[in-house]
């Protein structure tokens, strides 16, 4: 029969002796007069399996032939059987034969060399996995992504696709990108609207503007609306002319929403939901925040298990705000924003002193004012409005990883501020009915995916937690 293909992560010394195959592309290569020594690596973990082909115990004619053609980055199948190693790993392939599957000119293989920046990397961001550095954050990214998953479904929320084209602007960013099939190669014979500036989109794919989405949270709510609770866990677009290491044009937001939920309710949730996803990289992925942890953050895991076993702080915008004014007088010249006056949006230096300095540890600020917030947060009812159930989530060397809020439910409210924020109702009809039709209180936030990537990993620019970033002048790939 054909032999067992055995993969790195799961390679333990055999008890039988078996011969067993492995598949991947080497890393390094060292020869010696009788010995060779293969460094293996396949993906599936970081350190991979050296494979060490002694001269004369080789199976076949071909397999000394084939060693000479070794180069790093070639792929190769190796058979051979599983032992027990005294070097850096516990295990290794002592192989009797192998075959090159395809060659890799050192010559002009872009990684041939050792060290690379992460600069250089988003240049051949095709080739950019098959580093340690990559590589590592592709599997931690794929088990936040699963944890996730397997949080709110172990909650019994619905998982919900909400559509990528819509015709509302959800935040009221207004930085959105249009999708269109209209000919822009032929601008001369667009058709124009009859009495207006402009083309006329009624001629258009949809027969009205349409856009990429910035949030699934309205269609969010719909369903949260019918199902109790519900999840949604896909693509974002912003047309943001942002050069930033935190932000990306095309990212992934994770936007639970629940029904007859307050804002406690969705703070209690985004605390339980990070502490689990944490909790399973931490036991699933060792290795690769070992890493991360020797070559990016040296405080990278006591952060991470101080998140998992600790409540978050909760601290209200009003006492936060006084907490900076306090700490500002010190030395103003320390800050790029010295002026905070309740109404500030708060930056990233504030963000980050409240959870890093201030309180050591995640933070939840809530009760926002009404100003700065989106046009669907509930008024709070103790100070007439003029602050809004709303929080963020705030985590030392990231800044703000959540947002969320109790959403408005009084239909005369709701118009009220839509009318403040110059927004059409005819355009949210169906968004309006969710408060005409059985009412409920209800809460949800979004989670911003790469920038958990970016705090579980320690990497510093979020255009490292993504296979291929979009950003301003960037599509490549």
């Amino acid at each position: 029969g054909s032999l067992r293909r055995v993969k790195t992560a799961e390679a333990l010394p055999s008890e039988d002796g078996e011969t067993v195959v492995m598949k991947g592309w080497v890393r390094t290569v060292r020869k010696q007069k009788t010995l060779t020594f293969v460094e293996l690596n396949d993906g599936s973990s970081l350190g991979g399996i050296q494979c060490v082909l002694v001269k004369d115990t080789l199976d076949d004619d071909g397999t000394a032939e084939e060693i000479t053609r070794l180069t790093t980055g070639c792929s190769v199948s190796v058979v051979g059987t599983l032992v027990s190693s005294s070097g850096k790993q516990s295990v290794e392939l002592s192989a009797s034969s192998l075959r090159l599957v395809g060659v890799c000119p050192p010559d002009s293989y872009p990684l041939a060399k050792k060290r690379h920046s992460l600069e250089y990397l988003r240049t051949i961001a095709h080739l950019r996995p098959r580093t340690n550095t990559i590589a590592a954050v592709a599997r931690v990214r794929s088990h936040l992504a699963g944890a996730i998953h397997a949080f709110f479904q172990s909650k019994g929320f619905v998982y919900v696709q909400t559509p990528i084209v819509t015709a509302s602007d959800c935040e009221g960013a207004g930085e959105m990108f249009r999708v269109t099939t209209l000919d822009l190669d032929d601008v001369p014979n667009l058709p124009r609207q009859p009495d207006a500036a402009g083309a006329d989109y009624t001629q258009d794919f949809f027969g009205k503007p349409a856009y990429l989405t910035v949030s699934g949270q309205l269609g969010g709510e719909t369903h949260a609306c019918a199902l109790g609770d519900v999840y949604t866990f896909g693509p974002t677009f912003r047309a943001e002319n942002s050069q930033t290491t935190r932000h990306l044009a095309e990212f992934n937001m994770v936007e639970p929403e629940m029904a007859f939920a307050d804002l406690n309710a969705a703070m209690e949730n985004a605390e339980a939901m990070l502490q689990s996803a944490v909790r399973h990289v931490l036991e699933n992925c060792a290795e690769d925040v070992a890493f991360f942890n020797q070559f990016y953050d040296k405080t990278l895991e006591t952060r991470l298990r101080k998140l998992v076993d600790r409540p978050f702080v909760r601290c209200s915008y009003r006492d936060a705000v006084s907490y900076l004014q306090e700490e500002i007088a010190k030395d103003p010249s320390k800050w790029q924003f010295p002026e905070v006056v309740f109404g500030t949006d708060l930056a990233t230096e504030h963000e980050r002193w409240l959870a890093e300095t201030k309180f050591d540890s995640a933070v939840f600020v809530y009760d926002y004012p009404a100003q700065i917030k989106a046009f669907y947060m509930r008024d709070n009812d103790a100070d007439g409005g003029e602050t809004v159930n709303a929080m963020d989530l705030l985590v030392p060397g990231v800044g703000e990883l959540v947002g969320g809020s109790q959403r408005e439910e009084r239909m005369d409210v709701l118009l009220e501020k839509m009318a403040e924020n110059r927004l059409d109702p005819e355009d949210y009809w169906w968004y309006l009915d969710l408060r005409r039709f059985g009412s409920v209180p209800h809460s949800g936030y979004g989670l911003g995916f790469e920038r958990l990537v970016c705090y579980v990993t320690g990497i510093d620019n979020i255009r490292e937690a993504i296979a291929f970033p979009r950003y301003p002048g960037s599509a490549e790939f």
